[in-house]
């Protein structure tokens, strides 16, 4: 199991808190991404700005693909799935990429761990309805 996978499930019950990045205490999904790079990577490479929670948010520029292409690879095209792999989805057609999951099951039945509103943070199936949503998908750097 790779070391994101593994710091990904210890944040699993995690009640949701938007903005907030603190293992039990709460998090979201960006703060869920967040906490997983202090345990993979170390001190957090740049300071969060503000943002909103609302995935039907309509603005020209994708805020939150551009911060994570700062610091996470791309993945390659047509690589199949891997675990510790970030996914970024889209939760409207057209919409804004605002919401972040980390694979933790790839193959037959895929899986990822992921914070929303009402559910905390959690590992669910990346079922055909998530998966359609994946905008971008990258690997966490070589630690050096």
């Amino acid at each position: 199991m790779s070391a994101a996978v593994r710091a990904a499930r210890g944040w699993i019950g995690t009640p949701y808190l938007h903005g907030a990045s603190r293992q039990g205490a709460g998090a979201d999904c960006l703060g869920l991404v967040r906490g997983v790079w202090r345990a993979v990577m170390g001190g957090e490479p740049e300071a969060v700005p503000p943002y909103t929670a609302d995935w039907t948010e309509v603005r020209a520029r994708e805020a939150l693909l551009e911060a994570v292409a700062r610091w996470l690879r791309p993945v390659p095209a047509g690589r199949a799935l891997r675990p510790g792999e970030v996914l970024a989805f889209r939760m409207r057609e057209g919409g804004l990429a605002k919401h972040l999951g980390i694979v933790a099951e790839a193959g037959a039945a895929p899986r990822f761990v992921h914070a929303y509103a009402g559910r905390g943070v959690v590992e669910s199936p990346l079922s055909r309805p998530w998966a359609r949503r994946v905008a971008a998908r990258f690997d966490f750097p070589e630690k050096e």
